[in-house]
């Protein structure tokens, strides 16, 4: 009998990388309002679950977008640069909308943030939002500029 004209070779069973499951991570506590992180036993206390999605979520939308040379541009929020302009309430409350809406959508933890409420003073600002994660809980997350 001949040989065939192509040789066999065996094909080896190839693995499929599965996506990598989502949790809420790590992050360290941080307190806003003095600018420090919280210390416990002498290091910065590590907080998880939805808490740290909420550090997360907080330091997102406190960072200034295309600033920082160590962050990637999808990280940080436009925030800043709206605060301070002379425009009317709705149009302000719809760009405010729109920037945390595209700085939180872009992370697999959000899936959506919605029902914003908003409080406005001459150089301050205040807003109030529900974030959707990808567990389907929903909770509110308050941030002051």
């Amino acid at each position: 009998m001949a040989d065939p004209l192509y040789p066999t070779i065996p094909v080896p069973t190839t693995v499929t990388a599965g996506k990598k499951p989502v949790t809420y991570g790590k992050e360290l506590a941080f307190d806003f309002a003095t600018g420090e992180f919280i210390m416990k036993d002498g290091a910065p206390k590590v907080v998880e679950g939805i808490e740290a999605l909420k550090v997360w979520i907080e330091k997102t939308i406190r960072t200034a977008r295309y600033r920082f040379p160590i962050y990637t541009f999808s990280y940080g929020c436009e925030l800043k640069d709206i605060i301070g302009l002379d425009i009317p309430s709705p149009v302000l409350e719809s760009e405010v909308t729109r920037v945390i809406r595209e700085a939180l959508i872009y992370d697999v933890r959000i899936k959506d943030v919605r029902d914003f409420i908003f409080e406005r003073g001459g150089d301050w600002l205040k807003v109030e939002f529900t974030v959707i994660d990808f567990t389907d809980n929903s909770f509110r997350q308050g941030v002051s500029v």
